[in-house]
C-alpha cells in the first residue's frame, strides 16, 4: 500500500487490512491477485521471480489459439480499468477484425491527480503488465506495442525499458514493446491523445470518428487498454475465466485497484473485489479518520455523493450508474464534513479549465466561465441569479466538446451543486464558510496552463 498523494516508494505492507483467505478462486492469502506477488515478498517482482511464480506467458501461436484467448476474456467479463469500463473482449475482437495489421497501446499515463494505482502496479508487478501487452498483441494480430507513461516518472520508464530488454534477451518478446514518455497534462491520457502523439503530433485529443480501433497509430487498427486491464488479461490467460469470476459478482467480475484517500486512517492503493459496498472499501483503508460529509467517486471527471448514501452503494458500474456516478479509474476520496465542498470543487474546476486542450468552444470559453462562477460562489458573494447562471452554464458543457473533457467537468460541477446544496444556501445568505480557505483535500496542481510547446 502506498500513500495516495505521494510516489509509491514506501512499500510497507498493511496486510491485516486485507480480506480473503485463499478460497473461492482467490489467488493469494490476502484476497489479492495483481498484487499477490508483492504481498508474498514485500518487494517488486523481477523477471526471475515472476517466471517462478507464473511461468512464461501462454503466448498463442495460431489464429485459433488467439481466438480462444479472446473468448476467455469475454467469458471472464473483464472490463476496462481505465475509466470507461468497456468490455475488454469486445474491444479485442473489434481490433482483431479491423483492416490492416493492428497496433497495441498500453495506457499508463494516469493523469488523474487523485490516482496512484497504475504507477503502483507498474512498480510492483511490471512483468504482469508486459505479459498482458504481448498477449493482447497476439490476440489482435499486432506486430508492435507501445507503453505510454508520463514524463514525470522517468525512473519508472527507465526501469520498464530495462525490463523489456531483459525479456527480449530470454526470448519473451514475440512483439517489440516501445516505452514512451509523454507530456503529463490532464487530457494527455485520453486515448486519441496517445494516438495523436504517437503519430508525431501533440498529446491533445482528436475529434472522432474515426475511433482508434478503426484508424489509430499509423492509421492502423489500434487497441488501447489501461495497464491494469492488461495485467488482468495476463492472469486470465493463465487461470481462465472461471478463476477470474471467483471474485466479484456475476455482473461485476474480478478484482480492481482503487486509490483511497482523503479523511481515512490508512490512505493508499488497495486491491479489492468488485461489488463491495463503498463503506467496506473505506474500512479496508482503516475507516474514516473523522466524520465524513461526502465521497468523490471517479476523480476529477467523477461525481460527488453524500457520505451516508455512498457507504451503502456497491462499487460496481450498474449500481453507481443509478446514482449518476461510476467507478471511473478507481478513485475514491473521503471528504470530511468540516470541509467546504464548494471550495474543493472550485479548485478542481480551475485546474480542469487550465488543463484543457483549448481546441473547442466549451473548453476555451465555457469551462473557464464555469470555473470563474464557481470560484465566486466558493470565495465571494453571489446572488441567486448568478447560481442559476452557473447551473445553466455547467449543463451546457456536456456533449458539446471535441473530447470528453467538458463532459467530465460538467458532471463534477453539477453533482457538486446538488450534493453541497446546503453550502450553496449558506454562501448565498452569509458568504463563504469558515473552512473555504482551508488546506485542500483534493490534490490540485497550481501549474499554469501548458503552452503549445508543452504538448509535445
Amino acid at each position: 500500500m502506498t500513500d495516495a498523494t505521494t510516489t509509491p516508494t514506501d512499500l510497507t505492507a498493511l496486510t491485516a487490512l486485507q480480506t480473503g483467505d485463499g478460497r473461492d478462486g482467490m489467488l493469494g492469502p490476502y484476497g489479492s491477485r495483481l498484487l499477490h506477488g508483492w504481498y508474498d515478498t514485500g518487494r517488486a517482482a523481477g523477471l526471475d521471480e515472476h517466471l517462478r511464480r507464473y511461468g512464461p506467458p501462454p503466448f498463442p501461436r495460431t489464429a485459433a489459439a488467439a481466438d480462444r484467448l479472446v473468448r476467455a476474456v469475454d467469458d471472464a467479463g473483464l472490463t476496462g480499468r481505465g475509466g470507461a469500463a468497456f468490455p475488454t473482449g469486445r474491444k479485442l475482437r473489434t481490433v482483431a477484425g479491423g483492416r490492416g495489421t493492428a497496433v497495441v497501446v498500453a495506457n499508463g499515463m494516469e493523469s488523474e491527480p487523485a490516482s496512484r494505482k497504475d504507477e503502483t502496479l507498474l512498480d510492483l508487478a511490471p512483468h504482469l503488465v508486459l505479459d498482458g501487452i504481448t498477449l493482447a498483441a497476439a490476440a489482435v494480430g499486432a506486430d508492435v506495442a507501445h507503453l505510454c507513461l508520463p514524463r514525470t516518472r522517468q525512473n519508472q520508464a527507465q526501469a520498464l525499458r530495462e525490463a523489456v530488454e531483459e525479456r527480449r534477451r530470454v526470448g519473451l518478446a514475440p512483439v517489440p514493446v516501445q516505452v514512451h514518455e509523454l507530456p503529463h497534462h490532464y487530457v494527455s491520457s485520453e486515448e486519441t491523445s496517445l494516438v495523436r502523439w504517437l503519430n508525431g503530433g501533440d498529446a491533445r485529443p482528436l475529434a472522432t470518428p474515426p475511433r482508434p480501433f478503426e484508424k489509430g497509430v499509423g492509421r492502423r487498427p489500434t487497441l488501447i487498454d489501461n495497464v491494469e486491464t492488461l495485467a488482468h488479461l495476463a492472469l486470465i490467460a493463465r487461470y481462465g475465466p472461471h478463476w477470474f469470476r471467483g471474485a466479484g459478482r456475476p455482473d461485476a467480475a474480478g478484482t480492481t485497484l482503487v486509490t483511497l484517500s482523503g479523511a481515512l486512517r490508512t490512505p493508499g492503493v488497495y486491491e479489492v473485489e468488485m461489488g463491495l459496498p463503498l463503506g467496506q472499501l473505506l474500512d479496508i483503508a482503516g475507516g474514516p479518520a473523522e466524520p465524513l460529509g461526502s465521497v468523490l467517486l471517479g476523480g476529477f471527471f467523477g461525481s460527488w455523493l453524500p457520505a451516508e448514501q455512498a457507504v451503502r452503494v456497491p462499487f460496481a458500474k450498474q449500481d453507481l450508474a443509478a446514482l449518476g456516478a461510476g467507478p471511473g479509474a478507481g478513485v475514491i476520496v473521503a471528504l470530511p464534513a468540516r470541509t467546504c465542498g464548494l471550495a474543493e470543487t472550485a479548485r478542481v474546476l480551475g485546474h480542469l479549465a487550465a488543463q484543457s486542450a483549448r481546441q473547442c468552444g466549451p473548453c476555451r470559453l465555457g469551462l473557464p466561465a464555469v470555473a470563474a462562477d464557481f470560484a465566486d460562489l466558493a470565495w465571494g458573494r453571489v446572488t441567486p441569479e448568478a447560481v442559476r447562471r452557473l447551473e445553466d452554464r455547467a449543463a451546457l458543457l456536456a456533449g458539446r466538446g471535441a473530447c470528453r473533457h467538458p463532459d467530465g467537468a460538467s458532471r463534477f460541477a453539477t453533482t457538486a451543486l446538488r450534493v453541497f446544496a446546503d453550502d450553496v444556501r449558506h454562501h448565498l445568505r452569509l458568504g463563504p464558510c469558515a473552512s473555504a480557505g482551508d488546506e485542500p483535500v483534493l490534490p490540485v496542481s497550481d501549474s499554469p496552463a501548458p503552452d503549445d510547446q508543452e504538448w509535445r
